[in-house]
């Protein structure tokens, strides 16, 4: 399991799967939001946060919802638009270096060739 929050704390989750690897992605938003993302199922996550303690931004084919804390500025998550979507991803940044050290990094060119690199 791992377990992360935003920096303040008003945001965070629990992503009960063992992710085979982590994405480092270099879209344009994945790069300036520093994410490294662990993807699974909706099913196996858990979210809270004090209400109204984020806000979700989309853009290119919207398909996704990045999850902002509004107090520190912490992207923790996305999920999808579609509400049968059945994958979403946390941001391990928010995760103690110590849990994900071990967890393979594969690099996604979604700036380009929407392929992993390696």
């Amino acid at each position: 399991m791992l377990r992360g929050s935003c920096h303040c704390g008003a945001v965070s989750f629990e992503f009960r799967e063992k992710p085979e690897w982590l994405t480092e992605c270099n879209c344009s938003a994945c790069r300036r939001f520093g994410t490294v993302w662990a993807h699974g199922s909706p099913e196996n996550v858990t979210v809270e946060q004090k209400p109204d303690a984020s806000f979700t931004y989309s853009w290119g084919d919207k398909s996704l919802k990045f999850h902002t804390c509004k107090t520190c500025g912490g992207t923790t998550h996305w999920t999808s638009v579609d509400p049968d979507g059945d994958k979403m991803a946390v941001n391990t940044r928010m995760v103690p270096a110590q849990d994900v050290k071990d967890i393979r990094v594969r690099h996604f060119d979604g700036a380009d060739t929407w392929r992993y690199l390696d």
